[in-house]
């Protein structure tokens, strides 16, 4: 959870689920797919139950999409794009060049930058 809590958004997910709040479709989307780099799928079904328009059974569904897809942290880009289409704000400082870029802030296991290289990879060929 500390290392959750280096990353601004993060952090800002991580307060906002211990409160209870609905972080919206993107926001648990976000949320799922870089915290199950950093905690069990049991602790990261229980934060995402927290959020008051989810279920533990919603919570338990989404992580295993996450996990099956093995989506790769979204760039701010597309974390941007995710806002316009739902309430909650993801990122609490949308202006902030910096905000939502995970990659600067996290350590995320070496599989995850391979699979980017991989990506980019493809793409080029």
């Amino acid at each position: 959870m500390d290392e959750l809590r280096k990353n601004g958004m993060m952090n800002h997910l991580l307060g906002a689920l211990e409160r209870g709040e609905d972080i919206g479709h993107y926001g648990r989307l976000v949320f799922a797919i870089v915290a199950r780099h950093f905690m069990t799928e049991d602790e990261l079904v229980g934060r995402l139950a927290n959020d008051r328009d989810f279920s533990q059974e919603d919570a338990r569904t989404l992580v295993e999409q996450v996990n099956a897809h093995d989506y790769n942290p979204p760039r701010r880009e597309k974390i941007l794009e995710y806002m316009q289409k739902q309430d909650f704000p993801i990122l609490p400082d949308a202006h902030d060049p910096d905000a939502g870029n995970v990659y600067r802030d996290l350590d995320f296991p070496q599989r995850v930058y391979d699979h980017i290289s991989e990506y980019h990879h493809q793409k080029a060929e």
